[in-house]
């Protein structure tokens, strides 16, 4: 009996043990215990430490929930949020307890709600499309939010015109897409800087520069970003066009339509509903969660999402398939609506925020990439010829820590900088730099990967 127990042991602990080696749920998150996160403040280009740790500190798991605490800080810079919100980005101290064996709502569909609806792989939360305001008929003026009055029936009451909080909030977010309701730093978006965007929409970055989670790369399947709160996965804005990994990578584009009207006065599915604005500049298309529709996709579009915003598919971490979300973009990579989850959740809603974890769990040690293979160093230098700053970005999501040096062609070294897990970006001033020829190399303390770069003066 004793050894029957003893071999029913060492079983649970082998299924446990390959549990974390295989389930992305839990080998995805960036986990750190040395870097602190940053901002910026209005007025001052340069970067203030915070006394917080970024990303994810400790990945716990069972058999059927994984533990993630974080901070809620990320490593890339946050702020200055410049539409007068006087937060910063504040430590949240939070435990969040993610489904490992996601299912399908085979019932009514979750509705997504403001706050927390998923949690990006650095331990920033992901909120939805909204931004609490709406629109009051019988005021005819915006309700809810900050500086304006309450909307009837209180906070979360159902209206007919909801704003979308990616047009209507866009000068309040950071270069990172990002910013904090209450001290939460969050994302409602493809959280990839405005900068490199094909079509940039915000200055913000031209002083307050920073970076977000990924870059994003037309020629490869998008990382996996982060999970929604029913455990299913979210990737960034491209992949395999077909479900079954064929067909070449492909942006997966929203079914969502901006709706062909100049009055609102019918919802997307054509009931009359109370008046809202007239469309105008001030209230342009897009600027209302209603002023969109969903047109159903044939067989013929695989490309095309659902009205959850996502597909059952292969994906690199996900083989033999699963249901996925994804992070929408439009042709020139803006967010794209519904943005990433919503407006309705595909699965069970079971994630929560915990105070503490009440059951037997693992802690899962994440092993260094780099161990395993040696890998060339997917990286980009601008500009080359440079003259003031030299930039060196990180294609794609970085789950690594990396060392950048400046050297001449002697070996001697200028400069040392570093780009750290979550972040992809590091920067050399080279006012001071004699015109010539150098060396830029790049390690992760296995890999090296060294590039030329010209000063020009």
């Amino acid at each position: 009996m004793l050894k029957r127990i003893f071999s029913f042991s060492i079983a649970l602990l082998l299924c446990s043990d390959l549990v974390a080696q295989t389930n992305p749920a839990i080998t995805s998150w960036l986990q750190n215990t040395s870097i602190m996160g940053s901002h910026y403040v209005q007025g001052n280009s340069n970067p203030i430490a915070d006394a917080v740790l970024a990303n994810v500190q400790t990945v716990q798991y069972s058999n059927n929930w994984v533990y993630v605490s974080t901070h809620g800080i990320p490593a890339y810079i946050t702020g200055p949020f410049l539409d007068g919100n006087p937060s910063l980005a504040s430590d949240q101290n939070a435990i969040f307890k993610v489904s490992l064996n996601p299912t399908e709502n085979t019932g009514s569909k979750t509705a997504t709600t403001g706050g927390n609806i998923g949690l990006f792989i650095n331990g920033v939360a992901l909120f939805d499309y909204r931004d609490g305001v709406a629109w009051n008929p019988t005021t005819n003026a915006l309700c809810g939010g900050p500086g304006n009055p309450p909307c009837p029936g209180g906070p979360g009451a159902a209206m007919d015109w909801n704003r979308d909080a990616i047009v209507a909030e866009r000068a309040g977010f950071d270069c990172s897409k990002g910013h904090p309701a209450m001290g939460n730093y969050h994302h409602h978006q493809n959280p990839s800087a405005f900068k490199l965007d094909l079509n940039v929409i915000s200055t913000i970055c031209n002083l307050y520069d920073a970076d977000g989670l990924y870059v994003i790369d037309s020629t490869q399947h998008s990382p996996l970003i982060g999970f929604a709160y029913d455990g299913f996965p979210i990737y960034g804005a491209y992949g395999y066009k077909n479900a079954d990994g064929t067909g070449g990578i492909v942006r997966i584009k929203s079914s969502y339509k901006l709706r062909n009207i100049a009055v609102r006065t019918t919802s997307p599915a054509g009931a009359t509903v109370t008046t809202g604005p007239v469309v105008s500049a001030q209230y342009p298309l897009g600027y209302f969660r209603e002023d969109y529709e969903y047109i159903a996709t044939s067989v013929a579009t695989p490309d095309y999402l659902d009205e959850h915003n996502g597909r059952f598919c292969k994906t690199p971490e996900y083989p033999n398939g699963i249901y996925c979300y994804f992070a929408t973009v439009d042709d020139k990579w803006n967010s794209a609506y519904p943005y990433v989850v919503g407006p309705t959740f595909y699965g069970v809603k079971n994630a929560v925020k915990v105070a503490s974890i009440t059951e037997p769990v693992t802690t899962y040690t994440p092993t260094s990439a780099g161990s395993v293979t040696s890998q060339t160093i997917d990286v980009a230098i601008f500009p080359n010829p440079a003259n003031d700053l030299i930039a060196i970005q990180l294609n794609g999501l970085n789950t690594m820590n990396y060392e950048i040096v400046l050297m001449d062609l002697n070996g001697r070294i200028i400069q040392k900088t570093n780009i750290h897990q979550g972040s992809t970006i590091g920067y050399f001033d080279t006012k001071s730099i004699y015109a010539g020829v150098y060396l830029i190399k790049i390690t992760d303390g296995i890999n090296v990967t060294t590039k030329k770069a010209v000063i020009s003066k």
